[in-house]
């Protein structure tokens, strides 16, 4: 059941906006695919901003349910299948998204908010494809698989 909370909504996309502008006036772009990626190897100089923001949003997603946050919607096995073959599909669905993810030069994150904020041509189709793709596996995942 889906359960749309339009007050926390909010506050999560001001608190997104906001740090998102901050990155941006500074140069930077939060794009999670860009920044973790440039810590391999770390640039002399820019490593700390960027361990810092992998690391909150790491702690903060560790944090929620101690502030209240219901966490009854994570399953660790959602379609019944044996836990080895729920991890191998982890392995290959994480695969996917960093392939996926190096073709389309950057993350959800990086076109869906910063190359948008900026008018970006190129993350505007991105973001097109993604929304495309989501559309069709909510279909034949509820209508064709019946999840």
């Amino acid at each position: 059941m889906e359960n749309f909370t339009p007050i926390s909504s909010l506050i999560g996309g001001i608190i997104l906006g906001l740090s998102a502008t901050l990155l941006l006036m500074a140069g930077r772009i939060a794009g999670i695919s860009g920044i973790l990626s440039s810590l391999i190897p770390p640039q002399p100089g820019d490593a700390l901003w960027r361990v810092l923001f992998i690391a909150g949003l790491i702690l903060g997603a560790a944090a929620y349910p101690l502030f209240g946050g219901d966490m009854s919607f994570v399953t660790l096995n959602p379609y019944l299948l044996p836990d080895s073959a729920h991890y191998v599909l982890l392995i290959v669905a994480g695969l996917l998204v960093g392939g996926g993810t190096y073709i389309g030069a950057g993350c959800t994150s990086g076109h869906g908010i910063c190359g948008l904020g900026r008018l970006s041509l190129r993350s505007f189709s991105a973001v097109m494809i993604f929304m495309a793709v989501a559309v069709i596996t909510v279909f034949v995942m509820r209508v064709l698989v019946g999840g």
